[in-house]
């Protein structure tokens, strides 16, 4: 599944918020958007298309209710997807040795990494 900018924008209003959102407030929280308002439907169903977010209930907003939505997966686990969807996958070990090398990538990470291989490896 490969989103566009404007549903990646939607997604990170939704992995920052903690619960489900109603339309209202991701246009509250959509502070940087390429979108506008009246577009939100529209990139909320194709969400839901690509089994991006689900409906997760309802919530009262003055005198209507609406739909309030939740991501099916994680900002980690759709990255993690779309890298090898495109037609050229990476070396699954290169990629991870290029990820390694990172200057960014700290000692508690690395740590943290060893742990989880190992306890793949059990």
């Amino acid at each position: 599944m490969e989103l566009t900018k404007s549903e990646l924008e939607i997604m990170d209003v939704l992995w920052e918020v903690d619960g489900p959102l109603c339309r209202s407030d991701l246009l509250e929280f959509s502070v940087e958007k390429s979108w506008k308002d009246s577009s939100v439907h529209i990139l909320l169903n194709g969400l839901l298309q690509k089994n991006a977010i689900r409906e997760a209930g309802l919530v009262k907003r003055s005198k209507t209710y609406g739909r309030t939505f939740e991501p099916t997966l994680t900002r980690e686990e759709y990255f993690a997807a779309t890298i090898f969807c495109h037609r050229y996958k990476p070396d699954l070990v290169g990629l991870v040795e290029a990820l390694l090398n990172r200057p960014d990538m700290s000692k508690d990470t690395l740590l943290q990494i060893s742990s989880m291989v190992a306890e793949k490896l059990k």
